[in-house]
């Protein structure tokens, strides 16, 4: 039978090969095509910003999918850059968009920078991956999950940076039992009790990584059952493809309605586990990796 686990592990431990199949599917062999053909003429924000293929490329790469509309907010994200630590992309409370302004510094290194080969390079393997770990969770948003937090988990420089990130908080409350409404009153404390169950130094290690993904698989199956969706819950697949799921636990983080489009997933909750104590935490949040 197959589980959340043998998926995951069948998807990582053969990663290359599943993100070569993603590629070479029509939509995104097409896409792909499209960017790196055209990106290299971009010289301006408002051109790029102008161009929907592209900027809807580019933002799927980083997970914000949902924003290609918002072109007033993506403009004023690239605007500000991301040297200053006032930078709208520093303060917004979804860290993809540091992430995003960082790709594309127009303002610190230059409209040519981002059509380096490096950068496509960057930009394309991000959104293949991207395609995977949605087409995966279409399926299973365990497996979905699960891959998220071996690829961004690494780059987290804080225990404040999982809990800016609500699909990470997700996969650390499922690992270690805790309950979404923990750090309902104090974010600081939760962030104390993430940083002594799991040292960021352990999300440097692959081995360790690997480990703990797979103790976030095994507890998902024993809340949700094989395949990840029980009986009580709903999958929604949003207009970018990202999954969102309905449940009463851990996937439904407390901060889910706080932090909002971010990667792969956008995760609803419930009005229950917000007070004003941890709204006001969150938005002073210094978000890392």
């Amino acid at each position: 039978m197959t589980t959340t686990t043998s998926t995951y592990l069948a998807v990582n431990q053969n990663l290359s090969r599943y993100q070569s199949m993603i590629a070479s599917e029509p939509a995104v062999k097409t896409a792909t095509a499209y960017y790196t053909a055209n990106i290299g003429s971009v010289t301006s924000i408002s051109q790029f910003v102008g161009n929907y293929r592209l900027l809807s490329y580019a933002l799927q790469a980083y997970g914000l999918g949902d924003q290609v509309n918002s072109k007033a907010l993506v403009t004023k994200v690239l605007e500000g850059g991301v040297s200053s630590s006032k930078a709208l992309a520093n303060n917004l409370s979804n860290p993809n968009w540091a992430k995003f302004a960082a790709a594309f510094d127009f303002v610190g290194s230059g409209a040519a920078s981002i059509s380096t080969t490096s950068a496509v390079k960057t930009t394309t393997t991000n959104y293949v991956e991207q395609k995977l770990e949605i087409s995966q969770g279409q399926q299973d948003p365990g497996v979905q999950l699960a891959l998220y937090f071996q690829r961004v988990a690494p780059t987290v420089g804080s225990a404040l940076g999982i809990m800016g990130d609500v699909n990470l908080l997700d996969v650390v409350q499922t690992i270690f039992n805790l309950p979404a409404e923990n750090g309902s009153t104090n974010v600081q404390a939760e962030a104390s009790e993430i940083s002594k169950l799991m040292p960021l130094s352990e999300l440097q290690n692959p081995k360790e990584l690997t480990q703990l993904t797979e103790r976030f698989t095994a507890s998902y199956e024993l809340d949700y059952g094989s395949g990840g969706i029980d009986a009580g819950s709903s999958l929604t697949v949003n207009s970018d493809g990202n999954t969102s799921t309905s449940t009463g636990n851990a996937a439904t983080s407390i901060l889910s309605s706080v932090i909002s489009g971010n990667s792969s997933f956008t995760s609803s909750s419930t009005a229950s586990y917000f007070n004003s104590a941890l709204l006001a935490s969150v938005q002073n949040l210094s978000l890392g990796g």
